[in-house]
């Protein structure tokens, strides 16, 4: 097979998603992703430094995404702006990524992979947060929005990859959740 044969990232992630499926993630090593993808274990390296991030490849693009997606957008409030950045970067990010829920079983089953997929999100916030900042948003209000619209992207997310929904309808519905929970919060707080 070509050194550099195309299509080869693809195919080390779907042979990885295979033999995870099969065998359990803490179970599969690279030399058998590399096998099963047609490649030698030395090759695997050129395209991911770990089996971790055969799972995670390309998500270091969301942040630079998201934050462009921020300083373009045509809204005016830093929550409209929030929201707006996570679809247009929601709407590349289903259109390129495919077996999400798998990927997300995955995920699920190991403590490692969680803290992984938590210090994705916290870099995501950060790119967020610094963007709405340069928008004149002021620094508690930066802070507290980019976190709740990291979770709608996220709940967004993972709805769309369990019930194959338009994602624009699963950050819809997410966000009005947010916002109902938003206007229950005060009588909470007074009890």
């Amino acid at each position: 097979m070509a050194r550099w044969y195309p299509g080869t990232e693809d195919r080390l992630r779907q042979a990885a998603l295979d033999l995870f499926a099969e065998h359990g993630y803490d179970d599969v090593t690279v030399t058998q992703i590399a096998e099963r993808a047609g490649i030698t274990r030395r090759s695997y390296f050129r395209y991911f430094p770990d089996k971790r991030e055969v799972l995670f490849g390309g998500s270091e693009a969301l942040p630079p995404a998201i934050a462009e997606a921020v300083l373009s957008s045509a809204e005016q409030t830093p929550p409209a702006i929030a929201l707006d950045a996570a679809r247009r970067v929601g709407a590349l990010f289903v259109a390129r990524v495919d077996r999400t829920a798998e990927r997300r079983a995955v995920i699920a089953s190991s403590p490692e992979l969680q803290e992984r997929e938590r210090t994705k999100s916290a870099v995501i916030t950060a790119a967020l947060q610094e963007a709405l900042k340069k928008r004149g948003a002021a620094e508690d209000e930066a802070r507290l929005v980019a976190r709740l619209v990291t979770v709608c992207f996220q709940e967004a997310i993972e709805r769309w990859s369990e019930t194959g929904e338009d994602f624009d309808a699963c950050l819809d519905a997410v966000s009005a959740s947010v916002r109902a929970a938003a206007e229950v919060f005060p009588d909470a707080v007074r009890r």
